[in-house]
């Protein structure tokens, strides 16, 4: 029988049959769950009612032999249809975030929309069928449906049924799995030096080459950079060159750094790896393949530890068990013309690592909105607003609309924040303390910063 499944790679992959505890107990009360937001409301509308609790034996079996005994086995017959109907008779919402892991995966048509149908019975909604994973995933995120019962077990049985490397990503730890989705690539696993060989994957560049700015003759003007201060030593990171590879491993002025591109998010950062606590090995930074809610997980290629991209957070994994922090640079997000003017005597990184490709993807692919399921935004900003974020020394979360900001300090407004203060720099923006010293500031969409930092101030000018 051909795969009904949509798997990157034509090998055949089983997974061992997994069998979940059952546990007996009775329906239990809807939980008490805080307001949702209006504008939630005005957009999803109501949530369904949620019961909690562990689920009766048969329901156990159920979602055992839809989500789990069809992945290892690569089929879809008529005992994973007679599982939907027990889900969907079931009534328990929770339940559709599996049906929205599966749907993820899934290529034939016929089973897409009996999915679609049960999560429509979990939901009491009718959801469309046209991307219908993605209408599912976003009500279930604006919602903040709770997840199943041995949700991380059976959704990395599904995952990993797909792609084995993934087996020691999906591992417990601070990071809501409910909220992880595939991006649509596979991991990259290369060791750390060996970023020259090919991969199926989003390849990232260990030590990467660079020329001066006068070498640099490929690049136009008008070309987007990042560019990167570290003890007086200046590199531009074109985002042609970012858009390929996602991620970088690099050192300058003296620190190593991993730095992170989020076409999605139009978010580059840049994390120091070094100077860590007694007993770390720098990370090696790599993307998994995976989402969150629209941002790239990246992970420690040693340990398996999957950060946070945001925040620089170890989430899961030994440098988790650590509470491994990174702290970051500023990345100013500007144009070359202006960059090597300001910054002659910068580097930038050679033509060849973009391996010949030329995109666009923020004024192509993701020029209408967000490609991937989000949920909920913050309505403050249009979800691709241009901000600069930053956390201050309370550890309050600040963005600054770039344009507004840019404007401002042009016509001589100060844009101060607690200890936070921008300036002018290179034709971009960035947090400086009260003495000059750097913060750590980056670009961001205002999806993006406002949803990985809930309750975020706002600059107003």
């Amino acid at each position: 029988m051909a795969s009904v499944f949509c798997f990157p790679s034509r090998r055949i992959l089983l997974l061992p049959l997994l069998i979940f505890s059952v546990c007996l107990s009775g329906p239990t009360a809807a939980q008490e769950r805080p307001p949702l937001p209006n504008y939630v409301i005005k957009e999803f509308g109501q949530p369904p009612k949620i019961s909690g609790g562990p689920l009766s034996p048969g329901l156990s079996k159920a979602v055992n032999t839809a989500f789990v005994e069809s992945i290892a086995q690569q089929t879809w017959g008529l005992e994973q249809t007679r599982a939907l109907e027990t889900i969907a008779a079931s009534g328990d919402p929770r339940l559709a975030w599996l049906i929205a892991d599966m749907l993820r995966f899934i290529s034939a048509r016929s089973i897409n929309k009996d999915l679609t149908e049960t999560a429509s019975d979990l939901l009491g909604k009718r959801l469309s069928k046209r991307n219908s994973w993605g209408a599912l995933t976003d009500h279930l995120i604006a919602w903040d449906i709770p997840e199943p019962p041995d949700y991380l077990a059976v959704k990395r049985a599904i995952f990993t049924g797909v792609v084995p490397g993934w087996d020691r990503i999906f591992a417990p730890g601070s990071i809501d799995w409910r909220r992880v989705s595939w991006g649509g690539v596979l991991i990259d696993d290369r060791p750390f030096g060996q970023t020259d060989e090919a991969c199926n994957c989003i390849p990232a560049a260990d030590n990467p080459k660079v020329s001066s700015a006068t070498e640099a003759t490929w690049l136009k003007d008008s070309d987007i950079v990042f560019g990167v201060e570290v003890n007086g030593a200046y590199r531009a990171y074109p985002r042609r060159i970012m858009e390929v590879r996602e991620m970088v491993n690099d050192t300058l002025g003296g620190r190593d750094l991993g730095i992170p591109y989020c076409t999605l998010c139009g978010s580059a950062q840049a994390y120091f790896t070094d100077q860590l606590p007694a007993g770390v090995k720098r990370p090696v930074l790599r993307t998994s393949g995976l989402l969150i809610r629209s941002n790239k997980i990246m992970y420690d290629v040693n340990t398996y530890s999957v950060f946070d991209t945001f925040l620089g957070k170890a989430v899961t994994g030994p440098l988790a068990k650590r509470g491994l922090t990174l702290k970051q640079a500023s990345v100013v997000t500007t144009d070359w013309g202006t960059w090597k003017r300001a910054h002659p005597e910068t580097t930038v990184l050679a033509e060849e690592l973009a391996l010949g490709r030329d995109f666009d993807f923020r004024n192509g692919r993701d020029a209408e909105g967000p490609i991937f399921p989000i949920g909920d935004v913050d309505p403050r900003l249009p979800v691709h607003e241009d901000i600069i974020g930053i956390v201050t020394a309370s550890g309050k979360p600040v963005a600054f609309q770039r344009s507004t900001a840019i404007a401002a300090l042009k016509q001589g407004q100060r844009i101060s924040y607690e200890n936070v203060h921008l300036k002018l720099e290179a034709g971009g923006v960035k947090a400086v303390d009260g003495k000059g010293a750097d913060l750590g500031s980056h670009q961001a969409f205002w999806f993006a910063w406002s949803q990985f930092h809930p309750g975020t101030a706002l600059w107003r000018n």
